[in-house]
């Protein structure tokens, strides 16, 4: 079994995405690197996209019932947690219910509703500014 099986994101905006939850992941909320990308890629509607990646960051680890495996930032490819994570922001609002079952599958728990609705926020904030996540 390969420890990281999944190669990064196509996408360049879920890349963006997973940069931010690895940097919060490990560095916590406020880690300046993760604020950093987020203003390069957004100019000055960074605020909204952050804060909420914030908040889907803290509803993760708030909800889950035990810990979600993350690469540090340097790894080209993704652990199956990572490639869930992604694929739950970018079917959150086009395929609901693919995106619950992922979210339970990877939290271990059946209420998931908080952190669906983090995550489509999430999805939204960067559709809104232009950049929207595709899994």
């Amino acid at each position: 079994m390969t420890i990281l099986p999944h190669s990064l994101p196509a996408c360049a905006n879920a890349r963006i995405v997973l940069f931010a939850m690895r940097r919060m992941g490990a560095n916590g909320l406020a880690d300046a690197r993760a604020a950093h990308v987020m203003f390069t890629a957004f100019g000055q509607g960074f605020r909204r996209p952050l804060v909420l990646m914030r908040a889907l960051m803290a509803e993760l680890a708030s909800s889950a019932a035990g810990t979600i495996a993350i690469a540090p930032c340097c790894c080209a490819r993704m652990t199956p947690a990572e490639a869930a994570l992604i694929a739950i922001v970018a079917r959150v609002e086009s395929a609901p219910d693919t995106a619950r079952l992922l979210t339970a599958d990877l939290l271990g728990v059946r209420r998931v509703e908080h952190v669906l609705m983090a995550a489509g926020a999430v999805a939204t904030a960067f559709a809104d500014e232009g950049r929207p996540v595709a899994g």
